[in-house]
């Protein structure tokens, strides 16, 4: 099974502009295309997970929101970057489109999109990671059985505590959470040629002295 680093898109991988869709005003997160690279070379399969609830109030319309997001994975590829999928919620329970005004479980803090992505691509999720701006980032993370990781750049504003909504680490960028998610690669390698090495001891038949 593949191993998924799961991305919030705006305010984590591109600067957060409320309910844009013009290709034009997207920018990047400093370091972001190398970071990206960096997790994609150790193995991992990138997906951005998106919450655009600017459909269901009517903000714009979902093949507008298609279209910015294609123009982001184009974007990202001519840095060297290719994303395994992107996965968005159109949803809002207060929305006022009536096909996109419902309680789903597919917004985050509900784990929906990790976990149709799980399915769709073969992820281990208790092998991934997610990273976010917000704590309902961090949440969905954790309710899909990943690690998680928040960047602590000013846009959580509430910090809502619950059962979920701790991130294992809290980091100031994504050039950070990067290097922490590769040293713990390092640490579960080295542990996992210990336990390799032990089990090739041969077994003792009886006593070496008597």
């Amino acid at each position: 099974m593949l191993k998924a680093v799961f991305l919030d898109k705006d305010g984590t991988i591109v600067k957060d502009v409320p309910y844009n869709v013009n290709p034009d005003l997207i920018t990047f997160e400093p370091d972001v295309p190398e970071a990206l690279s960096r997790l994609q070379r150790s193995g991992y399969a990138l997906v951005v997970v998106t919450n655009q609830s600017g459909v269901a109030r009517g903000y714009f319309d979902e093949k507008d929101l298609i279209r910015m997001l294609d123009n982001l994975r184009d974007k990202l590829w001519k840095m060297g970057v290719g994303l395994n999928a992107i996965y968005f919620c159109p949803h809002h329970p207060c929305g006022i489109v009536d096909k996109y005004r419902k309680r789903c479980e597919c917004r985050k803090p509900d784990p929906g999109l990790l976990i149709r992505a799980a399915h769709d691509h073969g992820i281990d999720l208790s092998n991934s990671w997610m990273i976010g701006d917000i704590l309902n980032d961090v949440e969905a993370g954790n309710r899909a059985g990943c690690r998680s990781i928040l960047i602590d750049n000013g846009n959580e504003t509430e910090w809502l505590s619950g059962e979920f909504r701790a991130p294992d680490y809290k980091v100031n960028n994504l050039a950070r959470a990067v290097d922490i998610i590769l040293a713990a690669d390092k640490i579960n390698e080295h542990e996992h040629n210990a336990n390799n090495n032990n089990s090739a001891l041969p077994e003792q038949e009886g006593p070496r002295y008597r």
